[in-house]
């Protein structure tokens, strides 16, 4: 009995947490990240002010809750994206599938790509918590890296000469070499450039199909990260 009560209670509170995400995202649209409001967020599902702190304590910790949803939601789609190419082994598809469902994610849900890619909200400083969720993206595209480049014999060059974190290339691209690995970190910023300068418009008036500039650019990315024998 006990423990089948205990169950209850833990569904009880995951549900009314995904209640609570569900309304932050909702004013996260709304108002934007500065102005989230646990109180306006109480409002919404129904609960008393004082009550809601017993699930979420600040708005700084709503603001965390959201930001790890949306790394986790945009690492799921880059990960089935990754999963639903066939050929395992033909990366340059693998690559156009996962740089493509980035622009998608973003394109569906643009409060959670600017409060993930966009300005800083004022006074929060994010907690280690959200960096396990935000490698997921850079993990998918090291993997195909290190796929690509695995038994080749590595571009040693001049140590540190590409400005890298040791760490970087001791980890997540490990045996890439330090010179594929700057590539593939500069085509990492790159997708996110372009998603991000399409999406806050920066576009407007340069380029006219945004379906296009971007599958050429990721055909120009494909060359130029080496996927291409």
């Amino acid at each position: 009995m006990a423990s089948t009560a205990a169950t209850v209670r833990a569904d009880a509170r995951h549900a009314m947490s995904e209640a609570i995400l569900d309304a932050a995202r909702r004013q996260l649209a709304e108002v934007g990240a500065p102005a989230l409001s646990v109180r306006a967020v109480a409002r919404e599902v129904g609960m008393a002010s004082s009550a809601i702190y017993r699930y979420v304590s600040s708005r700084d910790e709503l603001l965390t809750m959201l930001i790890v949803d949306g790394y986790d939601r945009l690492g799921e789609s880059v990960e089935a994206a990754d999963r639903a190419v066939v050929d395992r082994e033909d990366l340059v598809a693998r690559f156009r599938a996962i740089g493509r469902s980035i622009r998608a994610w973003a394109i569906a849900n643009p409060h959670l790509y600017a409060l993930l890619y966009g300005s800083p909200v004022p006074g929060y400083v994010a907690p280690e918590t959200t960096v396990a969720p935000a490698t997921r993206v850079s993990l998918a595209l090291a993997t195909l890296l290190r796929e690509r480049f695995s038994g080749v014999s590595e571009d040693v060059g001049v140590p540190g000469a590409s400005g890298l974190q040791a760490e970087l290339v001791a980890t997540i691209l490990h045996g890439v070499g330090e010179e594929r690995a700057r590539r593939g970190v500069e085509i990492w910023a790159e997708i996110f450039g372009l998603v991000s300068f399409e999406l806050f418009g920066h576009f407007v008036g340069s380029v006219a199909d945004g379906d296009r500039f971007f599958e050429a650019s990721l055909d120009d990315m494909v060359k130029r990260i080496g996927l291409l024998d």
